[in-house]
């Protein structure tokens, strides 16, 4: 191929990924311009006596042994506006009912229920919450669920319940603290967290279209009337993303839901090392079972875009690509796109840092090279996102749920 054939395919090459990447990255810069205008992170507070016995707490569990004590001792410290704290296990043998008992001998506020065998349709985490609703008292006003791994600020639910009521929602959950440990995840974490951000309005923007709403089961407060009008959890039975799908079909129905940042009243330890990061996190992040086929794809699509292509583009240039005019050509603003991307992607960093405890972590300067594992993590999504999990905490499901 002569040098002349060669500058011709280049610029055809370059023109099309332009017409493939600016559209994203217009969609892009339209979301992290909201940043400013989000309502800031919810912070613990004291509770009021108006506040008395107005929250009901359900905890699903299954094998939490090794993780669940720092919540049983986050919840004991709660106040009380919590009425009843319901944890829900489903058949345990590693002891957790155990620890469940011994917190309720301190504090008659715990109860421990064990949910009924898994019907068909439905996946063990949304079943186990359904049950607890069922289990809590009607005279409770919020419904909260907290999962087992997160540890819990003394004053978080009484910040969250204030924060809701002022805030007129019926809905909200809250964004984490994430605990990093190993050099493995403290790599590649950042980056999977990146393609929620990058998809997603920030935490603390009311998003308009209930299509694009997004939820964290970790931390998840809903008006138990609310709760209760939609069926429970029935509507999200055989999600894998469980809360991202009622949340969408609860503001579906017109109701108010918000996603805000919990990062200084909510710890969470998901994960242990960078392969467990990838596979359990990782066949979740998609959430294609809260989203139709096209958002799917135009997902996909924006994520390759502006997350998954820019340093690989970077590097081609730099590594293979002849000397560039300096005159405008498509390669030459191709190449200025995508070092714009990845400036943009590092600045990032500094906007998620305090969603990071790296205070113990072994090898926490990873965090700063994180936007090198982008493209692994936009691969990721895509292994993900047209494959059904058979297996999810030790359970098996059929191909069909």
């Amino acid at each position: 191929m002569t040098n002349d054939n060669a500058l011709i395919l280049e610029s055809a090459v370059s023109f099309l990924l332009l017409l493939i990447q600016v559209p994203a990255t217009a969609i892009l810069f339209s979301r992290l311009l909201k940043g400013p205008r989000r309502h800031p992170p919810i912070e613990p507070q004291q509770p009021t006596p108006e506040l008395l016995g107005r929250v009901s707490v359900v905890v699903p569990t299954l094998n939490e042994a090794l993780r669940i004590s720092p919540l049983l001792a986050g919840l004991s410290q709660q106040s009380y506006e919590v009425r009843e704290i319901i944890v829900v296990d489903s058949k345990s043998d590693d002891g957790t009912p155990d620890l469940v008992k011994a917190t309720q001998q301190k504090d008659p506020r715990f109860r421990l229920i064990t949910d009924d065998p898994l019907p068909s349709g439905w996946v063990g985490r949304p079943w186990a919450l359904h049950n607890g609703f069922l289990y809590s008292s009607e005279a409770s006003q919020w419904f909260l669920g907290l999962d087992a791994d997160i540890q819990p600020h003394p004053g978080l639910v009484a910040g969250l319940v204030k924060t809701a009521e002022a805030q007129g929602y019926d809905l909200v959950s809250l964004s984490p603290q994430f605990i990093l440990k190993y050099p493995g995840e403290c790599w590649l974490q950042p980056a999977l967290l990146m393609t929620l951000l990058y998809r997603f309005d920030p935490a603390g923007i009311n998003t308009e279209q209930p299509e694009r709403v997004m939820a964290n089961g970790q931390c998840f407060l809903c008006r138990r009337s609310v709760l209760a009008a939609v069926g429970g959890y029935s509507s999200a039975s055989g999600s894998f993303c469980d809360d991202v799908t009622l949340a969408r079909n609860i503001a579906i129905q017109g109701y108010k839901v918000g996603f805000l940042d919990g990062a200084k009243v909510l710890k969470v330890r998901m994960y242990e090392g960078a392969m467990e990061t990838w596979k359990e996190w990782g066949r979740s992040l998609d959430l294609k079972d809260a989203t139709s086929r096209s958002q799917l794809w135009g997902d996909l699509w924006l994520l390759t875009s502006v997350q998954g292509l820019p340093l690989l583009i970077v590097l081609t240039f730099l590594l293979i690509s002849p000397p560039l005019p300096y005159s405008p050509t498509p390669s030459l603003l191709l190449l200025g796109l995508n070092l714009f991307l990845v400036v943009i992607r590092f600045a990032m960093l500094i906007a998620i840092a305090p969603s990071y405890d790296r205070k113990s972590a072994k090898g926490g300067w990873l965090f700063w090279l994180s936007p090198l594992a982008d493209p692994l993590a936009v691969l990721r999504i895509f292994l993900s996102a047209f494959r059904t999990p058979r297996e999810w905490r030790g359970r098996k499901y059929s191909v069909e749920c």
